[in-house]
């Protein structure tokens, strides 16, 4: 985990107004908000890195509640969508939806079908690993 976030940090691209990481405090706000508990690595993501900005996808965002990527408003069009409502959303990419389970492994929903596909990271981490630092 430490090496991804250390890449994440040396890739974070520039941008004019950047996002700030959210606190233990504003997390539990938006589980309040969401009806749901974050899983681990998810929250772990949230307070590390949920502030870089890299590549072509955009992973959820915690602090900025008029962001398009914060977690409340990408979870509650995933789910109206037909998401089941105990993933948690990771990352929007067109139509799909990257989510999360309680477990804490990453899940790829496919927007065409409607259904979850047979990809799947085992965590987070392995997400930003594979996925994301290759967008």
């Amino acid at each position: 985990m430490e090496d991804v976030i250390e890449q994440l940090r040396e890739l974070n691209e520039p941008v004019p107004v950047p996002l700030e990481l959210p606190d233990e405090d504003l997390l539990v706000e938006i589980e309040e908000q969401l009806l749901i508990n974050l899983p681990f690595e998810l929250r772990e993501f949230l307070l590390k890195v949920s502030d870089v900005v890299y590549g072509s996808l955009e992973p959820v965002t915690a602090s900025d509640p008029q962001s398009h990527t914060y977690l409340p408003e990408v979870a509650a069009t995933a789910w109206d969508l037909g998401v089941p409502r105990d993933l948690v959303p990771l990352c929007q990419a067109g139509r799909d939806y990257y989510v999360v389970d309680i477990e804490g492994q990453v899940l790829l929903w496919d927007g065409d079908s409607a259904e979850l596909t047979d990809e799947s990271w085992d965590s987070v981490w392995h997400w930003v690993k594979d996925v994301w630092l290759e967008s």
